[in-house]
């Protein structure tokens, strides 16, 4: 709660600075100052090994500028590897080396959000390298490090991106302050629900006490736990996403819309967008490029995903879901040949809502290997999913399976609800919709959008209401923002 205070008068602060002053140099100032200030809270020994990590990265900048060498790319990207590998993979790896030298680095910290910036210094060497014109100041390189919205957890931004931002003296418009807060308000609400996920309706019965204190497990049982994490990691992640949208700062977006994915290809261009599309160009495509046969390039796309898999923790079960994800992705391409080989076209509605339900089945039985503890508690799972005798019991509770249900239906009337409101050219279930209709809404949608702030507003604070009382009634010390871990 603490910290919670801390970001808040942060926020109000540079939001004053922002909406007053023009100068560049104390926007800059006040942002820097903010965003180290808090990162402190944390731990003096973490902001020591992010302004270690801001000096070096910086350095090899210069270097790259004067002479876009190979080696001092590599160098460079060497570096940073070993930084991230000593504070996030050498600690769980040396847990199980049979060397009584390393047990002290077992209990060694990871300075907070440490994947993010590591990820973004490396973006920068990267795009230098390939000729981009990039001139930080050394303050504002670091204010791209510690940049107090995305620090702890993205999404990973680019210094392309946020250069012209950071240099910016446009006034702060009402209308940016206006969208900021609407953002931090659906990131409140969304955040509250992955918690009430977290926690459950009653005490000890929700998708947390489900992968953590449950011994069995029946078919539907293993259903709901991975549907339902998967909605709890996006509302918790993407809930954050939307709070970092403040100060009139435009960041990559995370999320959009994933759970409309008809393919495993469209779901990793809407699904920590930020991440997929970083993996894409920093370690896909220069991969695909070194070879041209087909094969190769699924080679590439397996390798890919599961570092992917690995960057959220070195361990066997995320190298697993990685490896997954990507024969995913290969076999959705093989199947995409198949259709153009033999000029198939199957009847669009039907195709459309197999693909759905296939996908969406897919993707969240590999949340099984990103939740579960141990490899054989996913076997388990797996075991219960493919055995038919289990599908006629269940061992999680009717209030598990009924909130899980719920959730998953408010959130697609909240969608629906927001396509009649603010119509837009969107793209469901893969297929694009043209923005309007040949046909004028009626007069009373008309009236419901004429009027949305005034109906819309109470409904936000009751349904806000209803989940802090539920959140609240049994609060327990189930972790909120599951990607400060990562």
């Amino acid at each position: 709660m603490t910290q919670l205070v801390e970001y808040v008068v942060a926020f109000v602060l540079c939001l004053l600075v922002f909406a007053t002053v023009r100068s560049r140099s104390v926007r800059q100032a006040s942002l820097l100052v903010a965003s180290y200030a808090l990162y402190l809270t944390w731990g003096i020994w973490f902001a020591a090994v992010l302004i270690l990590s801001t000096v070096v990265n910086f350095l090899f900048g210069r270097a790259l500028r004067r002479t876009p060498s190979g080696s001092i790319l590599f160098l460079g990207l060497a570096f940073n590897v070993a930084l991230l590998g000593a504070f996030k993979y050498l600690p769980e790896t040396s847990v199980h080396l049979p060397l009584a030298s390393l047990q002290p680095i077992a209990h060694l910290a990871m300075p907070l959000g440490i994947s993010f910036w590591t990820f973004q210094a490396m973006s920068y060497l990267f795009d230098l390298y390939q000729g981009d014109e990039l001139d930080p100041t050394f303050f504002e390189f670091a204010l791209y490090m510690v940049f107090f919205p995305v620090t702890i957890s993205g999404p990973v931004c680019r210094l392309p991106e946020m250069l012209s931002q950071f240099r910016s003296e446009n006034s702060l418009q009402w209308r940016q302050i206006w969208r900021g807060f609407r953002r931090i308000a659906t990131g409140v609400l969304m955040m509250q629900v992955a918690k009430l996920l977290g926690q459950g309706i009653l005490a000890g019965d929700s998708i947390t006490s489900g992968f953590d204190s449950a011994t069995r497990w029946s078919g539907p049982d293993v259903w709901c736990l991975a549907f339902g994490f998967g909605l709890q990691l996006f509302f918790d992640f993407a809930g954050y996403s939307h709070i970092a949208k403040v100060l009139g700062f435009t960041l990559p977006e995370n999320f959009a819309r994933p759970f409309a994915s008809t393919n495993p290809s469209v779901f990793w261009t809407r699904w920590h967008m930020s991440l997929s599309f970083w993996i894409r160009d920093y370690v896909f495509f220069p991969l695909m490029r070194l070879r041209r046969a087909i094969s190769w390039r699924q080679l590439c796309l397996v390798i890919s995903m599961t570092l992917f898999g690995l960057w959220h923790k070195a361990s066997l079960l995320f190298l697993i879901w990685g490896f997954y994800h990507g024969v995913l992705l290969v076999l959705h391409r093989q199947i995409e040949g198949l259709e153009r080989k033999y000029d198939w076209n199957p009847p669009q509605r039907l195709w459309t809502a197999l693909s759905w339900t296939v996908t969406i089945a897919l993707i969240s039985l590999g949340w099984i290997f990103f939740r579960a503890h141990t490899l054989a508690q996913g076997a388990e799972m797996l075991a219960a999913v493919v055995s038919p005798a289990t599908y006629v019991q269940h061992f999680l509770s009717a209030s598990l399976y009924s909130l899980v249900l719920s959730v998953a239906a408010g959130y697609a009337t909240v969608l629906w609800i927001a396509d009649l409101l603010e119509p837009h050219p969107t793209e469901t279930f893969g297929r694009t919709t043209a923005s309007t209709k040949a046909t004028q809404p009626s007069a009373f949608t008309q009236a419901l959008i004429q009027w949305r702030w005034f109906w819309l507003t109470p409904i936000y604070f009751v349904v806000l209401a209803f989940l802090l009382f539920l959140t609240l009634s049994h609060a327990t010390s189930t972790a909120q923002l599951i990607y400060e871990r990562f």
